[in-house]
Order: structure tokens, then sequence, then C-alpha cells
């Protein structure tokens, strides 16, 4: 589901890592709308539910039950919400849960702010509660 140009793409973005939070609000902050921020599964849960954003971005390494905690129950709260993986492990198990958990991509930690920004806006639109 495409959005409309005049609203943003809200998202939820869940790392414990404050360097990384702030590197994914500056490359997204100027085309999405960035709701509110989250350093473990229990907040990113509750805050997809409070906020009901278009995306969640989801660190599966984060305190109180990783990615796939958060994953779990953000679909279950909030089934709007398109789920975006990131971490910096790669492992090809990992990647699976997570695509399991509900996640629609996998972002790798390190990549260039564009293709963020691209993976984030491909799971909006591909997303299908």
């Amino acid at each position: 589901m495409e959005q409309p140009s005049s609203q943003p793409i809200r998202v939820l973005i869940a790392d414990d890592d404050p360097a990384m939070v702030e590197v994914l609000m500056a490359c997204l902050g100027g085309e999405f709308e960035i709701v509110a921020a989250a350093k473990d599964a229990e907040e990113a849960i509750a805050l997809a539910v409070a906020h009901t954003p278009d995306a969640a971005i989801v660190d599966v390494q984060m305190p109180l039950g990783g990615g796939l905690r958060a994953a779990h129950g953000i679909r279950e709260g909030a089934p709007g919400t398109a789920i975006v993986a990131l971490s910096a492990d790669e492992s090809r198990q990992g990647v699976l849960d997570m695509l399991d958990a509900g996640t629609i991509t996998y972002i790798r930690k390190g990549v260039q702010n564009d293709e963020i920004a691209l993976k984030v806006r491909q799971a909006v639109a591909a997303h299908q509660p």
C-alpha cells in the first residue's frame, strides 16, 4: 500500500545503541516521520501499540527479548506496522528467525542511508496485516 506523497511514512526506531538511533533518525528524518525511539523490546512493543507507526525498524540484538520478542509483540499489538529487522549479524538462522517472527525485510548495520530508506519504503508497500 503506497503512502500518499503528502503524508510521510511514520517510523518507530528500536535500538539500544544511541549512536545507531541518531544515525537512523538522521537518514530518515527528512522523508519520514520518526514517531518514537525504543531502547528495548518491551518499550518497542508499547510504543508500536501507542503510535501505530507504518514501519518499525527493530534491532535484532537489544535488551528484554531482542528483535524476536519485539517483532512478535508488534505483529500482535500493531498489525498494521511493517517490521524491518536491523542487525550487524547476518547469520542465516538469525535472518530466518526474524522473517518467521513477521519482519518484512532485513537491513545490515552499516549499509548506505539511501538503502535504509528504500527498504523501509518497500516494507511498507509490501506489508499486508
